[in-house]
């Protein structure tokens, strides 16, 4: 009886845990990773996903790669006249997240399995998770800029995953307006590119 009583708390315990409204990242690991050459050798593009999940850790040292702070109000990735206007949203089976980088933690947008509108190559439903990289123009110092900025956080994710033996593409096609409103954007931030990550199959 009090195995049963233990299973169900423990249930419980993940269900929460995965529908929380935030999600705190354990601490990326800033002296982990193989060394950058052999990252840039590794770099590739991939478009085969197996379903497999990423570890919190994995998922924590991802963002951080992408665009996370690595000293004070500075980002791993540069943007032009640090205007800072780029955000990450992650979309997983488990809900849409927008990464608040500064506290370094996940906050819920939308619960559920919304990997279908994060692109429109058929891999995305596979693939653990998905990457959106959006501006916000209000703040960008052009748009040509914030498509720059942009190509700095992709790298970072393409480096990081070389790193880890993940497997990751960078993509173009997705809906602009479906994303719009899933992520619950407002009228000055728009989607520039999306990135879809998971193991390799």
């Amino acid at each position: 009886m009090k195995t049963k009583i233990l299973s169900i708390i423990l249930i419980s315990i993940g269900y929460c845990s995965m529908n929380a409204q935030e999600i705190k990242l354990p601490a990326p690991d800033r002296s982990g990773g193989q060394p950058l050459m052999k990252s840039l050798n590794e770099r590739k593009s991939t478009r085969s996903f197996s379903e497999k999940d990423l570890s919190d850790q994995q998922l924590s040292d991802l963002l951080w790669a992408a665009n996370g702070f690595n000293r004070e109000d500075k980002r791993t990735a540069p943007t032009a006249m640090d205007r800072q206007e780029l955000e990450l949203y992650v979309i997983s089976k488990k809900g849409v997240y927008f990464y608040n980088a500064k506290e370094h933690k996940l906050t819920l947008v939308k619960g559920g399995d919304h990997r279908k509108s994060a692109g429109l190559q058929d891999y995305v439903y596979d693939a653990p998770l998905n990457i959106m990289i959006v501006a916000d123009m209000d703040k960008a110092a052009s748009q040509q800029y914030s498509y720059t900025n942009c190509g700095y956080i992709s790298q970072n994710i393409y480096l990081y995953c070389a790193s880890e033996g993940l497997a990751t593409v960078a993509r173009g096609s997705f809906d602009k307006e479906e994303l719009h409103g899933l992520l619950q954007l407002s009228k000055s931030q728009e989607v520039l590119l999306a990135q879809t990550v998971g193991f390799p199959k």
